[in-house]
């Protein structure tokens, strides 16, 4: 009876093997980067005939077979398109293998920085001496290496730090539930991190849809490859999948409105958090960031020192805790954007302190989501408005005095558009002549002038208007008792910085017609 050593060997004689070629892609551009390198058999799935080759010892005589092939490819080879190919366990433990890629890729032809050697977590637990020995010798004739299969292992970050690797793979199987299972896409998030932190490029497996496209890239993700970008194909298809137009998919989060400026804060690498940090602190406005159970897990040095306590003594706690004499005013805001909602622009009083000056600031919280639009908990931004509120209340007082000045003078002071329409004026020309001010507004106040005094009157205005020459115009308007009193009217324009007339500014006051001072100032009570 024929063993399954034979059996197997009989099918390697036979050329029963051969290889297919699954693309990835990089994410950003949707272009093809390469080929993943598989093995198949008419007989049984890769799962089934990879163990039996390891068992019987032949598992190094596919791999010559499959690289052979694909190096013999003319498509692949005239390309620019990267390739890798799975090590089997017990091959990173054969001293032999950095020689047998070595011979395939100058019969190939095939230069050996195109190629990443992939090792799986279980490959290394064995002989990890052995396996950083064939690492080594891989890398220095050109070969890429990446772990595959990170995170299902028990070992990776030893791993990590003891191989020269220069890409990680996150496993399919926290990919293909990533946009339904918040655990996921956590994983997902810290092996991407972790990769942009020690400088490797990451690769995810089992791409099956466009919002795993979408989140990955979102997260950072340089490469893909799944069947989104096509099944592992023959090597005559290899033409086809290098001239097929690139598949890009939207950096978007899942159930986030579009135009959201959240960055995915879980895969950043230390030094864009270490940038980040710094704009934080030195940030002139108070900055927090409470989780879902409203607890402060950062908080810059300005918000501390507004909150009257430490940093560190924020960490961990409520603000219920830190802040009790303002927590029952705010907590309305926070849970409502707990519930998703932007609150933006609270202007609050604090409640006065023993020892403390009175404080008013305004507050913005927004929800921070996660990759599928969870709410995760609240970015907090504090300005302290109190010197502005001073000034706007001491501005207020100052011109609530000034105009109680003007009421009480001899004078009716008006404001003219660039329209030439009254748009302001004390209230004392209702005490000269009767006409309620509302009426007066706009053009309303040439009614009570004298009809022989109507058109001098509006040719100065229009000259002023058009020359910005300053009025200068005498005119008597009808008093209460129906008398008619002189007034002289003066006002000077004003311009913008183009040179534009926006307005004209100026006064009206009773004259009198004696013979000693023609221009003498009067004050007429109402009659």
């Amino acid at each position: 009876m024929e063993t399954d050593a034979s059996r197997l060997q009989r099918a390697l004689d036979q050329d029963e093997f051969f290889p297919a070629f699954q693309p990835y892609v990089e994410l950003r551009t949707g272009q093809l980067a390469g080929f993943e390198l598989l093995a198949r058999w008419r007989h049984a799935t890769p799962d089934e005939f990879i163990p039996r080759l390891e068992a019987s010892g032949l598992i190094s005589c596919l791999t010559q077979t499959l690289l052979d092939k694909a190096f013999a490819s003319a498509p692949l080879t005239q390309s620019s398109a990267h390739l890798s190919f799975n090590l089997s366990p017990v091959q990173l433990q054969d001293q032999g293998i950095p020689e047998l890629i070595a011979d395939c890729a100058q019969r190939g032809h095939f230069a050996l920085d195109r190629l990443t050697i992939e090792i799986t977590e279980s490959a290394l637990l064995k002989d990890l001496t052995r396996a950083n020995d064939i690492a080594c010798e891989l890398k220095s004739l050109g070969c890429r290496l990446a772990l595959d299969d990170f995170g299902t292992g028990y070992s990776s970050l030893l791993h990590l730090q003891s191989l020269p690797f220069d890409k990680l793979k996150v496993d399919r199987s926290f990919v293909s539930s990533m946009t339904d299972v918040r655990e996921s896409r956590k994983i997902v998030a810290a092996v991407v991190g972790l990769g942009q932190s020690l400088g490797l490029h990451t690769v995810a497996e089992g791409i099956e849809t466009p919002a795993q496209a979408s989140m990955l890239l979102w997260l950072g993700c340089d490469l893909g490859q799944g069947w989104l970008y096509g099944k592992p194909a023959p090597a005559s298809e290899i033409p086809a999948l290098l001239a097929a137009k690139p598949q890009t998919y939207k950096s978007t989060m899942l159930s986030v409105p579009e135009g959201s400026s959240l960055v995915g804060l879980d895969s950043l690498p230390a030094q864009r958090l270490a940038q980040i940090q710094a704009i934080y602190d030195g940030a002139p406005v108070g900055l927090c960031f409470l989780d879902h159970r409203m607890r402060y897990v950062s908080i810059n040095r300005k918000l501390a020192e507004m909150n009257g306590a430490p940093v560190r003594a924020h960490l961990g706690k409520t603000p219920a805790e830190v802040i009790p004499h303002v927590f029952p005013i705010i907590e309305p805001y926070i849970r409502r954007a707990l519930q998703g909602e932007a609150v933006l622009g609270v202007e609050i009083e604090k409640p006065v302190q023993e020892g403390r000056e009175p404080q008013t600031v305004l507050l913005n919280y927004q929800p921070a989501r996660d990759e599928a639009g969870e709410v995760l908990g609240v970015s907090v931004s504090v300005m302290d408005v109190t010197r502005f509120k001073r000034t706007e209340v001491a501005l207020r007082e100052s011109m609530d005095h000034f105009r109680h000045l003007l009421e009480l003078g001899p004078h009716v002071p008006w404001v003219l558009n660039e329209l030439g329409e009254v748009v302001e004026a004390s209230s004392r020309w209702e005490e000269f002549t009767g006409q309620p001010l509302t009426d007066a507004m706009g053009h309303g106040w040439i009614k009570m002038l004298h009809p022989d005094d109507v058109s001098p009157t509006q040719e100065a205005i229009r000259i002023c208007l058009s020359t910005g020459e300053p009025i200068d115009v005498n005119y008597r308007i009808r008093r209460r008792d129906g008398e008619w009193l002189p007034m002289r009217s003066r006002g000077s324009p004003r311009f913008n910085s183009l040179g534009t007339i926006v307005g004209v500014y100026g006064v009206v006051e009773a004259v009198t017609t004696g013979q000693d001072d023609p221009t003498e100032l009067q004050s007429f009570a109402a009659s």
